[in-house]
């Protein structure tokens, strides 16, 4: 009988033991909150962070700056790291969202290329709130075979032509043509196609030629979003987007490894194309900061980086990766625009509240095509 009870104390205690050891860890897990892009990180980078640091990695996902800056507006995200796009951190930064970066806390901020700094710091002065993640083109995506059959051999598929000349589009209708659901960079792509300042501040500009010509276009096009159009590019399901490179190099990437005869091919307009970079910032009321520093330094490492650009089809601004990236990545011109495409590129500015309004009603008109 005295045995029982011994073996039996024996479990309790072991018991007991357990629950507290698994209570003390569950307290002492440390965890992180990301909100990112959809389809932007390699497979295995966020499981490979959590095996070398122990913490977890809460990663949420959005498809338009849009989304991203109305939680940020609205306060209290839950989030430590968010991703705007440069144009839009600025904007965000004035109104107190981030919190600016002690470089001290990230060694690998050394890696960094002072060419792709210096074009960052266009919106975010002196480099204080965010780290370039991943370099962005806005350009055009088609299907070459079906793009071939509609318009002819003489396609015009180096230019804005292709797809903002009514009479090319309303050609292209039929196979389906995707514009993305990001205002301020299809009015800037307009605009520029047009001859005027991509960042006019003149609401006439915006309510006049620009939304007359998109008007035009509206009733040949299929549908505006953000990240569909990446797997109907690569299904064949539409022959024609404005996306961003990144994600048409990854509708061409998913084509090929199904073998499904898809053909996508990318390409920045010859009249030139807008170029910013995703940053990645730290929220002013981050809960996690150690957290985040360590993520952020992580992203940092040539081989990381490297690896998620190897992933995304995106250029990123690390200087010690490029030898790291694979052959199709590195030496890809819609990845990494050559010298003369790079001087017809332009970036994007922050509009006032009273611009950004007239965008938004603009747009509206266009989706609804009232």
């Amino acid at each position: 009988m005295f045995a029982q009870r011994k073996k039996l104390l024996s479990g309790m205690v072991a018991g007991l033991l357990m629950a507290v050891s698994a209570t003390t860890f569950a307290a002492e897990q440390k965890t992180l909150h990301v909100y990112n892009w959809s389809d932007y990180i390699a497979p295995d980078t966020l499981a490979n962070f959590t095996k070398e640091t122990g913490i977890k990695v809460v990663y949420d996902v959005f498809d338009s700056n849009e989304v991203l800056e109305g939680k940020l507006m609205a306060g209290s995200t839950g989030y430590d790291l968010v991703v705007p796009s440069s144009q839009f951190l600025e904007r965000q930064a004035q109104a107190g969202i981030f919190q600016p970066l002690d470089k001290s806390k990230l060694p690998n901020y050394k890696n960094l290329d002072p060419e792709m700094l210096k074009l960052v710091a266009h919106n975010d002065h002196d480099n204080k709130y965010g780290i370039p993640y991943m370099m962005v083109t806005t350009g055009i995506g088609y299907n070459v075979e079906k793009v071939k059959a509609a318009l002819g051999k003489d396609a015009p598929v180096d230019s804005w032509d292709l797809i903002l000349k009514p009479e090319n589009l309303e050609k292209l209708k039929s196979c389906g043509v995707s514009f993305l659901d990001a205002p301020s960079e299809v009015y800037a792509s307009v605009l520029h196609y047009l001859g005027k300042d991509p960042n006019s501040t003149d609401p006439k500009d915006y309510t006049g030629a620009a939304n007359d010509l998109l008007l035009k276009l509206r009733p040949s096009i299929r549908y505006f979003h953000s990240s569909q159009y990446i797997n109907d590019l690569a299904n064949g399901d539409i022959c024609v987007a404005i996306g961003w490179s990144g994600d048409i190099l990854q509708a061409a990437n998913r084509a090929k490894e199904a073998k499904n005869g898809v053909n996508i091919a990318y390409t920045i307009p010859k009249e030139g194309a807008m170029v910013y970079f995703d940053m990645f910032a730290m929220t002013a009321d981050a809960k996690n900061k150690d957290e985040a520093y360590q993520f952020l330094n992580y992203l940092m490492r040539p081989d990381v980086v490297a690896n998620i650009s190897n992933h995304v089809y995106y250029a990123n601004a690390n200087k010690d990766s490029t030898p790291l990236l694979n052959a199709e990545i590195r030496d890809n011109p819609g990845i990494y625009p050559p010298a003369d495409v790079r001087a017809k590129l332009f970036t994007q500015s922050v509009q006032s509240p009273k611009v950004d309004r007239v965008i938004t009603r603009a747009w509206t008109k266009v989706k609804t095509g009232k």
